[in-house]
């Protein structure tokens, strides 16, 4: 079967001048005039995106993408003293429950509505009260995040008639608020489960400025922050960082970093998460000076926030290399109106350093890469930055924020794709998450772990990759990864003539092509 391309508009060169410090490009000189002014300014600039290339199987072959329902039920675990109930069977959340435990290291608080042979076929509204019920009795959540599993979506079940009847059987948990969301297994990936489950937190929970009386800017320094699944604990906390030093106050939502950092708390075990984005902090929303969104998934959370709140916002497709964080610091300093810490510049000039000593191993090294799609635009342009080139790119499902890559090809697939397309292209590097050990093995080439799940590496999930000091970080170890194949270095030459001592020469074998002596 042919397989299937679409061009979408976008440039897959690097950005101008991106090495050079300070530099902005023809996009942000455009976006920060529309900024200012209201009205879009052209660039000029005829733009050409990569190639996407879809599907042309019926099966996947070493699964790249991890669900929509566990994206989800990650968005709802960054919220405080918070249960998700994945409406489905058993099967289905202990499986994901794995996954979460061997990428955080930590107990999950997770449950399930079991459904059955009896309860897929006759319906399962009924064990979805149940459960709801069970939990309110038992634990006292503040918040019960419900997404739907394949199996149910498959059945066609309304979730949202589910609930209605479990508020009409039990108006004594009225307190408890409880947030559906459809994210069926076979439909889009980790970011996009998740994006669904931070909009529905939203739509049944932050309340529409008409109603709730706010208005944008009465809390002069609080912002709000809506942070893609691609961004760690690390990450997440980097940001709340950064922002605090520009004497802001970050409002993260979901906030994984406080909930599933790898704290010992000084309570017992709880069955509800510790840590997170308290649900009362949801109703100030709008009246935050500014909201930022990071991660171009986020888009459909972020235009139901802004046309609830009428807050502006900022949108970041990623934080990673210098012009995007020039870009980003450069609108934490309008916001708060306050000038750059020097600790801030410091890491700059930090960066730039590590630029110019890293772009001898970078500069023409050759990648493969697959990833969700925010974390992989991201990767692109950092690694173009440097002069690497993208020579293979793999995500599990095509999204707009796509055509901002910067790579010639980008193809929807699995890690199967990825290793025919690494191996056709010569990639002398491989980064992708854990399940692509083997596939680097095969290729014989070394592999930088990033993504979800990271389940043989401890501390992968806390690992910062945004900022100033991240993106150094990134460069430093692709760039030791690259050193360690001691590309282009050439091998001592031994004449065929040396007089070789008689017990060194038994411990050496004769290349009988060169004449080169290889101990």
């Amino acid at each position: 079967m042919a397989e299937q391309t679409v061009t979408v508009g976008q440039s897959n060169r690097g950005p101008r001048n991106a090495g050079q410090a300070g530099a902005l490009t023809d996009g942000q000189t455009a976006e920060r005039a529309t900024a200012r002014t209201g009205a879009p300014v052209s660039t000029q600039t005829e733009t050409v995106g990569p190639t996407i290339v879809k599907r042309n199987k019926a099966l996947s072959v070493g699964p790249l993408k991890a669900s929509a329902t566990l994206g989800a039920t990650l968005a709802f675990l960054g919220m405080h003293r918070s249960l998700p109930m994945l409406h489905g069977s058993q099967g289905c959340t202990a499986f994901g429950k794995i996954f979460f435990i061997q990428h955080f290291r930590e107990p999950m608080p997770m449950q399930t509505t079991a459904m059955d042979q009896v309860s897929t076929i006759m319906g399962g509204d009924d064990a979805v009260v149940e459960g709801l019920a069970t939990i309110c009795k038992k634990h006292d959540p503040a918040l019960i995040g419900l997404p739907t599993t394949g199996l149910v979506e498959t059945q066609g079940a309304d979730i949202k008639r589910a609930v209605r009847q479990f508020r009409s059987a039990h108006p004594e948990f009225e307190q408890v608020a409880v947030v559906p969301v459809a994210s069926p297994d076979y439909s889009g990936c980790l970011e996009t489960g998740f994006n669904a489950a931070v909009r529905a937190l939203i739509d049944e929970l932050v309340p529409k400025a008409t109603a709730a009386g706010t208005r944008p800017g009465r809390r002069q320094r609080q912002v709000n922050v809506l942070v893609g699944s691609h961004l760690t604990t690390g990450d997440i906390e980097h940001l709340k960082d950064l922002l605090e030093r520009f004497r802001l106050r970050p409002v993260v939502l979901p906030d994984i970093a406080d909930a599933l950092d790898g704290h010992l708390a000084d309570s017992d075990y709880n069955a509800l998460t510790i840590g997170g984005t308290p649900l009362d902090e949801l109703a100030t929303l709008g009246d935050a000076a500014a909201t930022l969104v990071i991660g171009g998934s986020m888009a459909g959370a972020a235009d139901l926030l802004a046309e609830r709140t009428g807050v502006p916002d900022h949108r970041f497709p990623h934080l990673m290399g210098l012009d995007a964080m020039d870009r980003f610091i450069a609108t934490l300093a309008e916001i708060s109106a306050e000038p750059v810490p020097e600790r801030i510049e410091r890491q700059r000039s930090q960066l730039q350093d590590a630029m110019l000593d890293a772009h001898f191993a970078l500069g023409q090294a050759r990648i493969a890469l697959a990833a969700d799609a925010d974390l992989l635009v991201g990767f692109t342009q950092l690694l173009a930055s440097l002069g690497a080139e993208t020579v293979a790119a793999v995500a599990p499902t095509n999204a707009p924020s796509l055509r901002a890559a910067v790579t010639n090809e980008i193809k929807i697939g699995d890690l199967e794709d990825l290793e025919q397309l690494a191996r056709a292209n010569a990639a002398e590097v491989l980064i992708t998450n854990s399940h692509g050990v083997q596939t680097a093995e095969r290729l014989g080439i070394p592999l930088l772990r990033a993504g979800f799940p990271q389940f043989d590496l401890v501390g992968g999930w806390q690992r910062q990759w945004i900022g100033y000091s991240g993106s150094r970080q990134t460069l430093f170890d692709l760039a030791n990864i690259l050193l360690g194949l001691h590309k282009g270095e050439i091998a001592p030459y031994r004449s065929r003539l040396k007089q070789w001592p008689e017990g060194e020469r038994d411990s050496q074998s004769q290349d009988p092509h060169q004449g080169v002596a290889v101990a």
